[in-house]
């Protein structure tokens, strides 16, 4: 497997992960790198965000190579052993060499700005030039085109270090992280259940301090799902926010790529490296022009305050099983109501036709996926396999794949009729949405992003509400809102207008800074 090949290439000194497995324990350190005894202690990256990993770097306390090695001996110690979390795919040979050649530059001219030396992950169906990209799948094992991602080409000028690639559910299509290549991914929280997908491994890697921050890409909720069952932050921005050029597709009408992150600090420096117009993806031409020079400018305490949020309630309790995720969602309610925000119910009756009257609301990502990901294996002659056709004929896929994988290909000329007719759903949704927002006054919807936990692995999931922002393009933020009585995340969700990513950024720092509910497992 091309994972163990490099994992091997990365086997680390004993002491090394001695070292680390102590500093586990040590997440207060001062601000000058001393315990509180005036001892030195050794800087530990554990849940720190990406300032405080900058400012370290800068006053010399670790380096973009300690890092590097911080969070190789994390790998080591709990994705390889047992249980093995199993998030990472392939590690980057370079990772290292890239490291040092940072620190070096740092030394010599400063930082390129915020994310110089930051360790990053990226999902594995993101192109990355010297690794393998196999969206999970054992049919693209060893496919590795001479080029980056849009997305992984923008963090690299920014000056992030590719630390390697994560699991996810085969070719994107499901929301539990199984694939035919890799394996499943374990949530770090119980290991006995899945960690969300399609972006488990991403969110799983994040939860567990494998490194900053990961990329993902949400089709339907495969950014926001792991990110609650991982205790993380996720945006899926107005469609056309981010470049899709050089992500294995699903489905072109609502992929997109975004970081997952630990804070939502970290995420609006992530966003601040990685959106924009890209001239290979022209639907990022949406974006000119709406969006800010910075992410982080919306960050403020009390940007909940005089806000208007409405209730999407079909979205809240469908089965009684819901009941315990429902009731942690009506808490945080509470909690933006104590914030300044005014929380109140809203009428949606057209959701059952707009969303779910065709195939529960993936229609178009199902008749897109075939056509979409042969138009993309067809720019790489030298790829395993170049047709879903061929993918579907080996029989090879993960066996809770493969019927997906059979359903979009399937389609003929005589379902192209109701491919339009979602379409032009996606339309009126969109309006429905606008006008509900517009009668109420509203500057945001809410709903539980998803409303099970985590369910054990080998079984599917169920509860996604991933459709609502996914079937409209609109954007949508995640962020941490709870707990289980078992100990597993909860999380809320916030829905805007397009191209009001930013604000729904300022609303969930407000939330968050309030709450505080992120905390890391206990691998």
């Amino acid at each position: 497997m091309i994972r163990k090949l490099f994992t091997k290439t990365f086997a680390l000194p004993a002491a090394l992960l001695l070292t680390v497995s102590l500093m586990q324990n040590t997440l207060a350190v001062n601000a000058d790198g001393g315990s509180p005894s005036g001892e030195t202690t050794p800087f530990d990256p554990v849940e720190q965000d990406i300032r405080s990993l900058q400012r370290a770097m800068n006053l010399g306390q670790t380096s973009a190579e300690a890092l590097v090695e911080t969070y190789l001996a994390r790998i080591e110690a709990f994705d390889g052993a047992g249980p093995a979390l199993n998030a990472i795919a392939v590690l980057n040979p370079d990772a290292l060499a890239d490291a040092r050649a940072l620190d070096v530059e740092r030394a010599r001219e400063g930082p390129r700005g915020p994310l110089h030396g930051i360790p990053v992950l990226i999902k594995d169906n993101y192109l990355t030039e010297g690794m393998a990209t196999t969206a999970g799948s054992v049919l693209l094992e060893g496919f590795m085109p001479e080029t980056d991602a849009e997305l992984v080409s923008r963090l690299r000028a920014a000056g992030a270090v590719i630390l390697g690639k994560t699991n996810m559910h085969e070719f994107a299509y499901g929301i539990e992280t199984v694939g035919s290549a890799f394996g499943a991914t374990l949530n770090p929280y119980d290991p006995t259940r899945n960690p969300g997908g399609s972006s488990g491994g991403s969110a799983a890697a994040v939860a567990a301090n494998f490194a900053s921050f990961a990329m993902g890409s949400d089709t339907c909720g495969s950014i926001r799902d792991p990110a609650v069952h991982n205790a993380l932050v996720g945006l899926r921005g107005t469609q056309g926010a981010s470049s899709r050029h050089g992500i294995i597709p699903l489905s072109s009408t609502q992929d997109i790529g975004g970081p997952l992150t630990r804070t939502v600090t970290d995420l609006a420096l992530a966003l601040d490296a990685t959106v924009g117009y890209d001239p290979k993806d022209p639907q990022t031409a949406h974006s000119v022009g709406q969006l800010p020079a910075s992410f982080s400018s919306a960050l403020s305490p009390g940007a909940l305050r005089g806000t208007r949020i409405g209730i999407v309630r079909p979205f809240t309790r469908v089965d009684p099983e819901d009941e315990e995720m429902a009731l942690i969602f009506e808490a945080a309610l509470r909690d933006l109501q104590a914030l300044g925000a005014e929380v109140v119910d809203v009428s949606m009756p057209d959701l059952d036709d707009l969303i779910f009257a065709r195939s529960e609301g993936f229609h178009v990502l199902t008749y897109e996926f075939g056509r979409d990901l042969d138009a993309f294996l067809g720019q790489y002659p030298n790829a395993p396999v170049q047709t879903l056709a061929e993918i579907v004929e080996t029989g090879r896929a993960h066996p809770a794949v493969q019927p997906l994988l059979e359903a979009s290909a399937a389609f003929g000329p005589e379902d192209h009729a109701d491919y339009l007719d979602e379409l032009n759903k996606r339309e009126r949704l969109r309006t429905a949405l606008l006008d509900v927002m517009a009668r109420a006054e509203l500057d945001a919807l809410t709903y539980p992003t998803i409303r099970r936990q985590a369910a054990v692995i080998g079984t599917l999931q169920p509860g996604d509400n991933c459709q609502l922002s996914a079937n409209s393009g609109l954007p949508a933020i995640t962020i941490p809102a709870g707990w289980t009585e078992d100990g597993l995340p909860a999380g809320i969700e916030l829905l805007g207008r397009p191209w009001a990513d930013a604000d729904l950024l300022g609303w969930a720092y407000d939330y968050e800074q309030a709450t505080k509910h992120r905390r890391p497992p206990k691998l």
